[in-house]
């Protein structure tokens, strides 16, 4: 990814660093947890976490509930031997043979073990209950912090977008009115978020690129804040569907329905305090 923003929170004396690479999924460092239990040797820590059957169980579920890419026959392997004296594994070796993305390992500066939030959690509670809900409790800190930001970037651009009506207006009769192919509802799509561009923008993020070779970034980069504030929406509706056991164009179909009604709506709020305006 292009931008990775990184934070940090501050639990009992221990800095653990946080970054995220897509603004909405965010890594927590393990290795900076660990510390708490063994600050001159935390790789040992996360080592020995790695070698409970419970642990590698639930590393399994978490990566089929979110890797399509995710490699269940070396998972199998692992999860027999877990648990016994003689087995080892370290995150290295479940990322690269697992196809694993829960588990990250960054080399260099400021490298380390980190983990999605889910797992981070996880592998904080068991260092220590207590030290977790700390954790939890500053990690909440830090999202409270982002959301206001985020609420006053969104009442600075939701003025822009009394300027912008007709531009988001011209975007529905665009795409959003128009019907998704056959093929674009038909299509597997291994990564769940291209799926979402095409279910919001009708297109994938590979043809974006191809028809915008000059510009720097992704799709979502150059998105409106209405398009920003659907897509976190559909996010949340996506996960509700995959749990409901909804398949892959059956989500697609729910999904854009979702987009247009919500893209409209937002819309003719905008239309509305445009009016207003212009009354007083």
């Amino acid at each position: 990814m292009d931008k990775i923003k990184k934070e940090k929170i501050e639990v009992k004396g221990v800095e653990i660093e946080v970054y995220t690479e897509d603004y909405m999924n965010d890594y927590i460092s393990l290795t900076d947890i660990a510390k708490y239990k063994n600050a001159e040797e935390p790789n040992v820590v996360v080592a020995n976490w790695m070698r409970n059957f419970n642990t590698i169980e639930y590393l399994g579920i978490w990566e089929r509930l979110n890797n399509p890419k995710f490699n269940p026959l070396e998972f199998e392997g692992y999860l027999k031997k877990a648990g016994s004296n003689a087995f080892t594994l370290s995150p290295q070796k479940w990322q690269k043979t697992t196809n694993a993305i829960g588990i990250v390992v960054r080399l260099g500066r400021n490298g380390g073990t980190f983990a999605h939030k889910d797992i981070a959690f996880k592998f904080a509670s068991w260092i220590s209950a207590e030290f977790e809900l700390y954790i939890i409790k500053d990690y909440q800190r830090l999202k409270a912090d982002e959301n206001s930001k985020l609420s006053l970037k969104w009442n600075l651009h939701r003025e822009i977008s009394k300027i912008n009506y007709k531009l988001h207006t011209d975007a529905i009769k665009e795409y959003l009115l128009k019907d998704l192919t056959s093929e674009q509802l038909s299509y597997k799509y291994a990564n769940e978020a291209d799926m979402l561009n095409v279910a919001l923008f009708n297109k994938r993020a590979r043809e974006w690129r191809e028809e915008n070779p000059d510009l720097k970034g992704n799709i979502r980069d150059y998105a409106s804040l209405n398009e920003l504030l659907v897509l976190a929406n559909m996010e949340s509706y996506n996960a509700i569907l995959i749990e409901k056991g909804l398949d892959q164009k059956s989500r697609m179909i729910e999904l854009r329905n979702l987009a247009k009604s919500q893209i409209i709506s937002l819309a003719r709020l905008n239309d509305l305090d445009k009016k207003q305006l212009k009354g007083k």
